[in-house]
C-alpha cells in the first residue's frame, strides 16, 4: 500500500466544502488537481450542481475533461468559494502563490470571492514567507529590467524564471515572472505588496493578504486539519 498523499487528502476534502448551487472558484496547481477529481465524482455520484470559474488555461482543461462545467468573468459578479492552493501560509493566513505562473488570474477571482479555501500539505505552513520559496512577481516584458531594479532596492535578489527550453517563461497573460528571494524573508507581506504594486510594469506579485479564510491541510499519516480565520 502507496503512502498518503497529503496534497490528495487536503485536496478531496476541500471538495467535500461545496454546496450545491454554488459558484467555485478552481485554482491551480497538483493540490487542486485533487479536488477537481473530487467534484467530478460527486458531480456524477450525487448529482452536484455547480458552476466552476477556472484560473488557469490548464485547470479549464482539465475541468472540462473531467465534465465540471465552466463560466468565465463575464457571467459572474461573485463566488461562493474558491478553492486554491499555495506555496506558502504564514499564521494570519497570508499566502505566498504563483509556483504555476497563474498568479493574476488567481487573485482576481480571489478578489471577488465571498470565502476562499487553500489547501496544502502541512510542510507549505511557515512562521514568515518568503523563507522556503521564492516570490513570484508577474511583469510586463517591455519594463522587466526596471522592474528589476526597483526590486533589488526592495532588499530582494529577481531571477527571471525559464521555461524548459530556458527561454523566458510566459504566464498565460503573455507576461513573464521575477522569482524574487528576499534573504531573511517578507517581514511584512502587506506593506511589500503596496511596494511592488507602486512598480510601474508590475502587473501583479504572488503575495495574497487578507484573501484566505480557511485552510486544509493534508498530514502525511492521510489524516486532515480545517482551519479556520479567526474572526
Amino acid at each position: 500500500m502507496s503512502a498518503p498523499n497529503p496534497k490528495e487528502t487536503a485536496g478531496r476534502r476541500a471538495a467535500e466544502m461545496v454546496e450545491d448551487g454554488m459558484t467555485v472558484g478552481l485554482g491551480t496547481g497538483s493540490t487542486v488537481h485533487f479536488t477537481l477529481l473530487r467534484l467530478a465524482e460527486r458531480i456524477r455520484d450525487e448529482g452536484l450542481k455547480l458552476i466552476g470559474v477556472p484560473t488557469s488555461i490548464d485547470t479549464e482543461t482539465k475541468a472540462r475533461e473531467l465534465g465540471i462545467p465552466l463560466a468565465t468573468l463575464d457571467d459572474v459578479d461573485a463566488i461562493d468559494l474558491t478553492i486554491d492552493g499555495a506555496d506558502e501560509v504564514d499564521p494570519a493566513f497570508n499566502l505566498t502563490k504563483g509556483g504555476g505562473g497563474a498568479l493574476l488570474r488567481e487573485k482576481v477571482v480571489a478578489h471577488i470571492s465571498k470565502r476562499e479555501a487553500v489547501v496544502v500539505g502541512r510542510a507549505k505552513l511557515v512562521e514568515r514567507l518568503g523563507t522556503t520559496f521564492l516570490l513570484p512577481v508577474e511583469v510586463v516584458p517591455f519594463a522587466r529590467p526596471v522592474v528589476a531594479r526597483e526590486i533589488s532596492c526592495l532588499g530582494a535578489d529577481p531571477i527571471l524564471r525559464q521555461g524548459a527550453s530556458g527561454e523566458p517563461y510566459l504566464t498565460d497573460n503573455g507576461n513573464e515572472i521575477l522569482d524574487c528571494k528576499f534573504p531573511d524573508g517578507i517581514a511584512d507581506p502587506a506593506q511589500l505588496e503596496l511596494a511592488l504594486d507602486r512598480i510601474p510594469g508590475v502587473v501583479e506579485s504572488g503575495l495574497f493578504v487578507g484573501l484566505a479564510h480557511a485552510l486544509v491541510i493534508g498530514n502525511d499519516d492521510g489524516s486532515c486539519e480545517v482551519r479556520e480565520l479567526p474572526n
